[in-house]
């Protein structure tokens, strides 16, 4: 029985990983992350070409479900810059994500 706790505990992080590739802008930050560096909301929205706003909105997305790590944090002018880096363990993604380029 202990094994199916685990199992569920799999499932309910898959389909919360699912339900957050769903969004085009989220498949994007993890693009612009597989490499695995870490990575701002900030360097993530110049990269993109996206506002600073919808990034950071979407990262933290991707880290309530695990996707992203926060691994970082850097005062600056007023302001807390968070880093991230990919904690995806899941191939799956990795296979959604580059067919999902194509």
């Amino acid at each position: 029985m202990a094994g199916s706790k685990g199992g569920k505990r799999n499932r309910d992080k898959n389909h919360a990983l699912l339900v957050a590739l769903r969004h085009p802008l989220r498949r994007k930050i993890l693009r612009q992350m597989s490499d695995e560096r870490k990575a701002s909301p900030c360097e993530l929205a110049k990269a993109l070409d996206q506002p600073l706003s919808s990034v950071a909105y979407h990262v933290r997305v991707l880290a309530d479900c695990t996707a992203l790590k926060p691994i970082a944090e850097r005062q600056g002018k007023g302001s807390t810059q968070h880093f991230y880096r990919w904690s995806v363990t899941a191939e799956w993604v990795r296979a959604l994500l580059e067919e999902d380029e194509e």
